[in-house]
């Protein structure tokens, strides 16, 4: 209808291309434009304006022969100063940016090890970025943005690369665990040594209180009861100490003894060697 009334309408963000009979005439912005037909004048096309995306998938060789997929994000648009050549110069722009593509990523790719393709995929995107501007700008088109989205090794090299990844944790986890049971061991024993340190401290402490309270018996003793020796007042002690530890024994049904002679010679010889023993050790002091 439009054509027939000699009117045309272009939507916003395209232009229309018009051609003379078969030339290129003018290109028409956004809005209605009288156009007669029958002077020779039709529209070759619309362009549009808009920014698009191209996402060029490439599989190439890293310098360690490992074979990727490097996936790039390429957006672009037309340049409405240079629609003509945008209209007239390329049948196929994706085609045509898909190849620079293609060759930039496989010039520079093989000169990187896989480590370094991850790291430097920044560098890559300038690199595609910088080629495709130089290129296309003859073409009447602005490159918007250039990314590298995705780089994908092949299965095998993804398995064994989570593989080595797992293994150096596990190393770590291990070296970690063998640490901390090392610190454990070390403040175990250091408990160990201070345990015994003051498990020494408290049977000393236990037995010069015994050889005080010991003494001090025998003195009262002998001061209160005339006429006996420290001798005796000992026999009388150790005897009577002998009694109440059988006596403890006899009362628990679960104790461990080590059974001595008991007989009443025993006793006697019992004491002596208490005796001497204590004797001796203080005249070694």
């Amino acid at each position: 209808m439009g054509q027939a009334l000699c009117c045309i309408q272009v939507d916003q963000s395209n232009v229309a291309i018009k051609e003379t009979f078969g030339k290129f005439d003018d290109v028409l912005q956004p809005g209605c434009h009288c156009l007669p037909w029958f002077l020779g004048r039709q529209i070759a096309g619309h362009l549009s304006l808009r920014v698009q995306q191209l996402d060029v998938r490439c599989e190439t060789k890293t310098k360690d022969n490992v074979f990727v997929t490097v996936v790039a994000s390429i957006q672009y648009r037309a340049l409405a100063e240079k629609a003509a050549d945008a209209f007239y110069k390329l049948s196929n722009t994706r085609s045509q940016i898909q190849a620079y593509v293609f060759d930039v990523i496989r010039a520079s790719v093989p000169k990187l090890n896989l480590d370094d393709t991850f790291e430097q995929k920044n560098d890559i995107a300038k690199a595609v970025e910088n080629e495709l501007e130089k290129a296309m700008s003859h073409y009447g088109y602005e490159i918007v943005q250039t990314l590298i989205v995705d780089i994908e090794p092949d299965e095998h090299v993804k398995r064994a690369m989570n593989e080595i990844n797992a293994a150096a944790r596990l190393r770590l986890a291990a070296n970690d665990k063998a640490e901390a049971e090392k610190i454990l061991q070390i403040k175990r024993a250091e408990g160990e040594a201070e345990s015994k340190y003051l498990g020494g401290l408290g049977i000393a402490r236990q037995r010069q209180a015994i050889v005080d309270g010991l003494r001090d018996s025998v003195l009262a003793f002998s001061i209160n009861v005339p006429g006996t020796t420290a001798k005796d007042v000992m026999d009388m002690v150790l005897v009577t100490q002998y009694f109440d530890t059988m006596k403890e024994i006899g009362a628990s049904s679960k104790s461990s003894a080590v059974f001595i002679p008991h007989g009443p010679g025993a006793v006697k010889d019992i004491a002596t060697q208490i005796r001497d023993g204590l004797l001796q050790a203080s005249t070694n002091q």
